[in-house]
């Protein structure tokens, strides 16, 4: 299972705008058969980049096509103890990264999930996290 990170959807997007096929779109082919989640906290954070944008409108329905062919992960009763603790860890050894990428970096590993991303080097503090990047 794969979940999608924000920085990835967005890759996504900015491919089909461009018309050409980056490495998120090459990334996506590979991972096609692959059952593929969005936390929705990602969800979160690309319908606020779409209210931000010069056209909200056009840009919400974007999100809401890509969006809509992919299961959309909610938070369980197991997701605020795994929250506390990766916090609480990451805290510890001095390396927190921003809570919304806790958030959906707990997404993942709570849905024994790998976190598909660009932004690798920055997931990869978080224990326990398997990371697939591009």
């Amino acid at each position: 299972m794969i979940h999608a990170d924000t920085s990835f959807l967005v890759d996504l997007l900015r491919d089909a705008t461009r018309g050409i096929r980056g490495p998120a779109t090459v990334l996506l082919e590979e991972i096609a058969r692959e059952q593929i989640r969005v936390g929705v906290h990602v969800v979160c954070e690309l319908l606020a980049g779409a209210e931000g944008s010069q056209r909200p409108t056009v840009e919400r329905q974007r999100v809401r096509r890509l969006c809509g062919g992919l299961v959309v992960s909610y938070p369980d009763e197991r997701f605020a103890p795994a929250y506390a603790r990766l916090l609480t860890s990451l805290r510890g050894g001095g390396r927190p990264i921003a809570t919304m990428d806790l958030l959906i970096a707990t997404a993942a590993i709570v849905d024994d999930a790998a976190l598909v991303t660009r932004n690798t080097k920055h997931f990869s503090r978080v224990p326990g996290l398997e990371i697939r990047g591009y």
